[in-house]
C-alpha cells in the first residue's frame, strides 16, 4: 500500500504540473493567434511573376529552374528547436524520408529535433537553424541562396519542401510542395494578363527566368516558413491539452487511492481503540 502521505504529495504535484500546463496552454494559444494574423499570401505579387512568365515560350528556355533533369533530388524538412509538439517532427521527417530515391537524394534540415532524428539514422545531411520569427525573411533568403548556389553548380535538379500545415487550430497537415523546377500557378484573373510580346528585353529569356524564379522562390520559402510556425502552436496546444486530460485522469486514481488509504487507517485506527477498550474492560 503506497503511504497516504505520498499520495499527499503526488496529488500535490499533478496539480502544480497542471497549473504549468495550463499557462503553456494560453501562451501556444496567444502565439498561434499572433503568428496567423502576421501570415500573408502576398497574392498580388505572386500574379505579376505569373503573368510574365504566361508571356513567355518556357519550352524553349533552357534553364535548371525550369527543366527536369537527371540531378539530385533535394528535400528540405521544417522541423522545430522545441518539443512538446506530439510528434509533428517525427511525422515531417516520416514524410520527407519517404520522398528519397536513393543516393540521388539530398536532405536539408531546418531545425534541431529533424537533426537529432536523422543522427539516430546516421544519414548525411545539410542543417540549418530553427525558425525564428524575428529572422524568419532573413533565413528563408539564406536558405533560397544555398539551394539556388547548388542548383546553378548543377548539384540539385529538384527541390521538394516537406512542412507542417494548420488547417485549424485543433488539426495539422504534413505538406509537400514541388518548388523546383518552377511551374508556373494557373490562377483566375479579374484583369487582363501581362502582354510582353512587344517589350524590348536587355537579357537573355533564361536569365529574366532565373532571377523570377529567385524572387518567387525566396518568398515562398518565407510563407511556409510563416505556416510551419503557425502549425507549430497549434500542435503545442494540441499535445498539451492531451496532458491535460492525462493528469486528470492520473488524479482520480490518486483521490480514490488516497480515500481508500485514508478510511482504511480510520477504520484500523477504530478497531484498535475497540480492542483496547475490550482489554480495559
Amino acid at each position: 500500500m503506497i503511504p497516504i502521505v505520498q499520495l499527499k504529495n503526488d496529488m500535490g504535484f499533478y496539480k502544480s504540473l497542471g497549473s504549468l500546463i495550463e499557462v503553456l496552454k494560453l501562451i501556444a494559444a496567444a502565439q498561434y493567434q499572433a503568428l496567423e494574423r502576421k501570415i500573408k499570401g502576398y497574392t498580388t505579387y505572386l500574379d505579376s511573376i505569373g503573368d510574365i512568365f504566361a508571356g513567355l515560350d518556357l519550352q524553349n528556355i533552357n534553364h535548371p529552374f525550369l527543366k527536369k533533369n537527371e540531378k539530385p533530388k533535394a528535400i528540405v524538412a521544417i522541423t522545430t528547436d522545441a518539443g512538446l509538439l506530439g510528434g509533428l517532427n517525427s511525422l515531417v521527417m516520416n514524410k520527407a524520408l519517404e520522398q528519397f530515391r536513393g543516393e540521388d537524394s539530398k536532405l536539408i534540415i531546418v531545425g534541431k529535433r529533424g537533426r537529432l532524428y536523422v543522427e539516430k539514422n546516421k544519414m548525411g545531411y545539410a542543417d540549418f537553424p530553427g525558425i525564428n520569427n524575428e529572422q524568419r525573411l532573413e533565413q528563408a533568403l539564406k536558405l533560397r541562396d544555398y539551394i539556388v548556389s547548388n542548383v546553378l553548380k548543377g548539384n540539385i535538379g529538384e527541390l521538394v519542401v516537406v512542412f507542417p500545415r494548420a488547417l485549424s487550430f485543433a488539426v495539422q497537415r504534413i505538406e509537400v510542395l514541388n518548388l523546383l523546377p518552377f511551374i508556373p500557378e494557373e490562377r483566375q484573373r479579374t484583369g487582363p494578363r501581362m502582354d510582353i510580346s512587344e517589350v524590348i528585353l536587355e537579357s537573355s529569356l533564361g536569365d529574366i527566368s532565373e532571377y523570377l524564379v529567385y524572387l518567387w522562390l525566396g518568398q515562398k520559402l518565407f510563407e511556409i516558413f510563416g505556416l510551419a510556425q503557425v502549425a507549430e502552436q497549434s500542435a503545442r496546444f494540441m499535445h498539451l491539452e492531451n496532458c491535460t486530460q492525462r493528469i486528470q485522469d492520473e488524479n482520480k486514481k490518486l483521490k480514490f487511492q488516497y480515500f481508500r488509504t485514508r478510511h482504511e487507517i480510520i477504520d484500523q485506527n477504530m478497531r484498535e481503540l475497540f480492542s483496547a477498550r475490550l482489554i480495559n474492560e
